[in-house]
């Protein structure tokens, strides 16, 4: 009878796959508790759970995929923003605010994203995490998009917090603050007017619409 063959490092049997999973997914979240998203990295959160880095990277690809876990996310933020960042830089601010508006619209996100924005608000734990990953994740991939065409780095990381304050913005107002007409204006009206203003912050366009030159009108 032949040896079994070993496994691959980092691969646990089957009878612990279940224990194992959930006991990094545990070191997650206390890892990201107490240290907040940037400094967590995946070695800290495997030395907490007593498993080999390997182990981490076998059931999750990343650090993202680790806070969609440990808040108990139904879909992986990193991919959206992925997907909303899969744009020129000229069509930039359609793609943002279309993929990230338009998620929020999915029942299955709606109930969780309306309870961390709350939760940002209330400068909560888990307010902070959303807010640095958020900042780590779609703040520092704009930014790079933005240094890559030659932007300076201190200009670029401005557009690019500008870009999350927008998109901030128009998520409490809509679906938290639920302020009229904003909270039940179509979805598609809302994209395209937010599209506008998210791409005036990442064009760094300051210009002010000149007054009509032909209406002399008092101004106060």
């Amino acid at each position: 009878m032949s040896d079994p063959a070993p496994r691959r490092r980092g691969r646990p049997p089957k009878s612990s796959r279940g224990d194992a999973r959930q006991a990094i997914a545990k070191a997650a979240a206390d890892e990201f508790s107490d240290r907040g998203y940037d400094a967590t990295s995946m070695r800290g959160i495997a030395r907490r759970a007593g498993v080999d880095p390997a182990l981490v990277h076998h059931y999750f690809e990343s650090k993202a995929a680790l806070f969609a876990e440990a808040v108990r996310l139904p879909v992986r933020l990193d991919r959206i923003v992925r997907r909303a960042l899969d744009a020129p830089l000229d069509r930039l601010g359609e793609s943002i605010a279309s993929t990230v508006l338009t998620a929020w619209e999915d029942p299955r996100i709606r109930p969780i994203g309306i309870t961390l924005l709350k939760s940002v608000i209330g400068g909560s734990a888990a307010g902070s995490l959303l807010r640095q990953f958020m900042v780590r994740e779609l703040g520092s991939a704009i930014t790079g998009k933005l240094t890559a065409e030659g932007i300076e780095s201190a200009e670029a990381e401005l557009r690019s917090s500008l870009v999350l304050s927008q998109m901030a913005g128009v998520l409490i107002i809509r679906h938290v603050v639920a302020l009229e007409p904003l909270a039940s204006a179509p979805l598609p009206e809302v994209i395209a007017r937010t599209s506008l203003s998210v791409q005036r912050h990442i064009d760094g366009n300051t210009q002010v619409s000149d007054p009509d030159p032909g209406d002399d009108r008092p101004r106060d």
